[in-house]
């Protein structure tokens, strides 16, 4: 997120596609070379996991090579925007992660609109953030962690992978609904927070299920709920946060999307695919193996996801007046 919003412009910019292209692409075979999807972040971790997941299922169900192109920057926006530029003819898509939906409201004038400029495809993954604290601290329990924290407002760090990111808005909605003061850290990504959690250095974190299960496993953290509204099977023992504070639910999710005016039959064709690809074991065992679980939608229930996401994390960033650094 260290772009500034010169260099971030002028890699935005591209030229505008007419309608035509969208008639020749449905005048074509589909697909009938290879299909690229962007992607926000730098390769490795656990978006680099999955997205070779969905390279692989791709690949087999299509027929054609699919290549996975990064391009990190802007906190996803960069990649965005290379989508939103492209030709609707389905060969190039985006991976829509759940950054998507932050930034349309934690980045101020932003060049695009992805509820209007990129059209929903399919849903691919969906995992929850694991609340864990330094086993050091006196709570065992969301309602003890409440107590503790109410009883030393400000003295307990929260640590996260950057300003804005899902981590961060995780604890920031767990705040504002339990009226607890935590010293927010933003950290640089990397495993350095989750270190640091364990050293003690900060006492609380949100982190995303498979950057933090075998610190909690191993009893190097202390898990104390998951953030989804339901227990993660990765972690059957563990209660949401739901169970002690009504209402709260926050998930890392994973979709496809292609740019505006990609012809439906396309959009029809990949989402059967993604979702039929979803229901096989063989994902379903790959997804588990990261506490990840497969987001079958239709492409408009897709859409609907992205836009309530895009509401209810626009709350949270104004309630708090989070901006990106």
């Amino acid at each position: 997120m260290k772009y500034s919003r010169r260099t971030f412009l002028q890699l935005a910019g591209g030229a505008a596609v007419g309608p035509f292209v969208s008639r020749v692409a449905t005048a074509q075979p589909y697909p009938v070379r290879p299909i690229r999807i962007i992607i926000g972040f730098a390769p490795g971790g656990t978006s680099g996991l999955i997205t070779r997941i969905i390279e692989q299922w791709f690949s087999e169900r299509l027929g054609q090579p699919v290549i996975l192109e990064n391009k990190p920057g802007a906190g996803g926006n960069i990649a965005a925007q290379t989508v939103v530029n492209s030709q609707p003819d389905g060969y190039t898509l985006l991976f829509v992660p759940t950054a998507a939906a932050i930034n349309a409201t934690l980045y101020e004038r932003l060049p695009f609109n992805v509820l209007r400029d990129i059209a929903p495809v399919a849903g691919l993954v969906q995992m929850p953030n694991l609340m864990a604290v330094n086993p050091s601290l006196p709570a065992k329990t969301v309602a003890e962690f409440i107590a503790h924290a109410k009883a030393k407002p400000g003295a307990i760090n929260m640590a996260s992978p950057g300003v804005g990111t899902m981590t961060h808005l995780a604890g920031e909605l767990f705040q504002s609904m339990t009226g607890v003061k935590l010293v927010h850290v933003p950290y640089r990504g990397g495993a350095a927070p989750a270190y640091d959690l364990i050293s003690g250095q900060v006492q609380v974190m949100f982190d995303i299920l498979p950057n933090v299960i075998e610190h909690a496993k191993a009893g190097r953290v202390r898990a104390l709920a998951v953030t989804t509204a339901t227990r993660a099977p990765a972690l059957p023992d563990v209660p949401t946060i739901g169970d002690s504070v009504a209402g709260y639910e926050a998930s890392t999710w994973w979709g496809l999307g292609a740019p505006k005016g990609t012809p439906r039959e396309i959009i029809e064709t990949l989402n059967r695919e993604v979702n039929a690809a979803l229901a096989t074991e063989s994902a379903k065992a790959r997804l588990a193996e990261v506490g990840a679980a497969p987001l079958v939608l239709s492409a408009a229930e897709f859409g609907a996801l992205l836009a309530a996401e895009t509401e209810k994390w626009g709350k949270v960033i104004r309630g708090a007046n989070i901006r990106a650094e």
